[in-house]
Formats: C-alpha cells, structure tokens, sequence
C-alpha cells in the first residue's frame, strides 16, 4: 500500500501583515513625539533668551539711573555748597546794613547831601538783595517786599536825579509781578497733579463688547479675559513694579533738578519718564494726554529771561560812579 503524503500547510498572510502594521504605528508615533519634544525645546529656549535679554536690559536701565542718581546726589552737594556761600554773603550783608543803620544814626544831623548818600546805599543793598532772591532761591515774594522797601527808600527822598531811577523800578517792579508765583511754583504744582493723575491711567485697552466677540471668547469669558497686549507694556508684575520704581526715581530728579533750575537735567528726566510712561500703560487717549501735558512741562523755561531785571541798579551804580569822578 503506497503512503498518502499529508498536504502542505499554508501560513496565513495576516500573521505577519498585522504586526508590521502595529510596529509602522509605533514608528511613527515615535518620530511624531520626537518632533514635539524638540520644538518644545526650541520654544523653551527661546522663552528662556527673551528674559534673559529682558532682565539684562532692565538692569541696565537701573545701573544708568543709579549713576544718574548719584550724579545728582552730587549736584546737590554742588548746591547745598553754594547755599553755604550765598548764606555767608546773607550774613556778610547784614553786617553790612547793620553798619549802614549805624552810619545812618551817625548822620542824623548832618548834612541833607549825606542822608542822600545814606539812603542811595541802602537803596543799592535792597535793589542787590532782591536781585539775588531772584536768581539763586527763585523767592518771587521776598524780592517783591524788597523792592517795595527800595520804592519806599526812593519816594523818601526829594532829588530830581532819582526819577529815572524810580521809572525804572516801577518797570523792573511791573516785571516781576508779571511773574506771579513763580515759574518753578508753578511747574512743581503742575508736575505733581501730573503724577497724582498717572492712578486714573487705564491698564489694559479698551476692548469692543462681548456681542462683538467670537463664541468660543464669549465661551471662556467668564474664566478667562482675553485683551490685546503691545510688546512695549509690561506686563509681568515684578517688571512693572521695578518700573514703576524707576519712573518714580525719574520724578525725583526732575523735582531736584527743578529746584535748582537746572534747565537740562530737568528736560533728560522728563524725557526718561515719558519713556517709563510708554512701558507702564498702553496707548489710549488718556496716555496721549499725559504726554502732551509732559512735553509742555518739558519745554517750560525754568529760568526766564527778565530785560528788566537789574536795570534799576545799574543805573543807581552809574550815578554813584558819575558823582565819585571828580
């Protein structure tokens, strides 16, 4: 009996097309999630370099404004000096009017030729005076009593020579009221209602309502508000905080420089804090306002110029220098 061979099995092609498929899945899944990995990579990396840069400027800027602060500090050591000074030739000058009430009591019975002199001297030192309050400490109002005591020195006397020296004090007296309180009192009131209005400037800008909105921004509002950013503003807490710091810094030296009249460094610090402005608060009709109002304040001359300032006591040297020339 001849054997019967059994028939040759044949393997189903499904036993090794479904685990190429399940192995190409991994594959790519793999390379996908590599991708996704690097890029996120990427963006961290390029996160962590914009801050750097950031905080490296920031510092910076606060390393230029502590030298600028100690330039001042300086300045100010300059001016508390020079107060020193002036404050000696205060002194000096009353012991020289202490000197001329003495010559005065000396001359009470002397001749009409020497109370004239007595009184043209006192005149000099109160027209000197006055000069001084004006251009050093900037007092409006003691320069205007000391004038009105050298009008009344002039009035005392009945030489017609001393009518032209009394036109052109009621002049030189006419200027000075045209003054009012003072540029620098005037500046300082409106620089400091400038900064008390800075609290009124809005944070973010004004967005359109929520019926303009997208559904999904109309969706999430209640969890999330969404606004427009400028890449200028901060927005991060702890920079505006250290801006806001260095903006009130900025004010600090413009109030400083303001006070001594120092017309530059006013106008660098006020230029500074409009830059602060424009990383503080992003642009909104209220902030074009605030800037307007600091280039005006800017552009304010601290130091006006007065023709008729001092005219009245050169004039009353030239007559002393006329009358002393034989």
């Amino acid at each position: 009996m001849n054997d019967v061979s059994p028939a040759p099995t044949h393997r189903s092609p499904l036993r090794w097309v479904l685990p190429l498929i399940v192995l190409g899945a991994l594959c790519a899944a793999g390379w996908f999630g590599w991708r996704a990995w690097q890029s996120w990579q990427q963006q961290n990396a390029l996160a962590r370099s914009s801050a750097t840069q950031e905080m490296s400027a920031l510092r910076d800027s606060l390393e230029a404004l502590r030298s600028d602060q100690r330039n001042n500090a300086r300045s100010l050591q300059d001016a508390a000096a020079t107060n020193r000074v002036l404050r000696d030739e205060v002194l000096g000058l009353g012991q020289r009017s202490a000197l001329l009430e003495g010559s005065v009591a000396k001359l009470a019975d002397s001749s009409h030729q020497g109370a004239q002199a007595v009184r043209r001297e006192e005149t000099e030192l109160l027209l000197s005076q006055a000069q001084q309050r004006l251009v050093y400490a900037d007092d409006i109002d003691g320069a205007r009593r000391l004038y009105a005591l050298a009008a009344d020195v002039l009035e005392s006397t009945d030489n017609p020579d001393y009518l032209n020296l009394r036109q052109a004090l009621i002049q030189e007296r006419n200027a000075i009221d045209a003054l009012g309180p003072g540029i620098r009192a005037s500046t300082a009131e409106q620089l400091s209602a400038w900064t008390a209005s800075l609290d009124t400037l809005p944070e973010q800008v004004a967005h359109a309502a929520d019926a303009a909105q997208p559904w999904w921004q109309q969706l999430l509002s209640p969890l999330v508000q969404i606004h427009p950013s400028d890449s200028r503003v901060l927005v991060a807490r702890s920079e505006r905080m250290a801006a806001n710091d260095a903006l009130q810094i900025e004010l600090s030296l413009a109030r400083a420089a303001l006070e001594r009249g120092d017309q530059q460094g006013w106008q660098q610090a006020l230029d500074r804090t409009g830059g602060w402005l424009l990383r503080l608060w992003p642009e909104s009709p209220q902030r074009k306002q605030h800037l307007d109002q600091l280039r005006a304040m800017r552009d304010t001359p601290l130091r006006p110029a007065i023709p008729e300032l001092g005219s009245t006591l050169q004039q009353l040297r030239a007559m002393r220098a006329a009358k002393d020339i034989p």
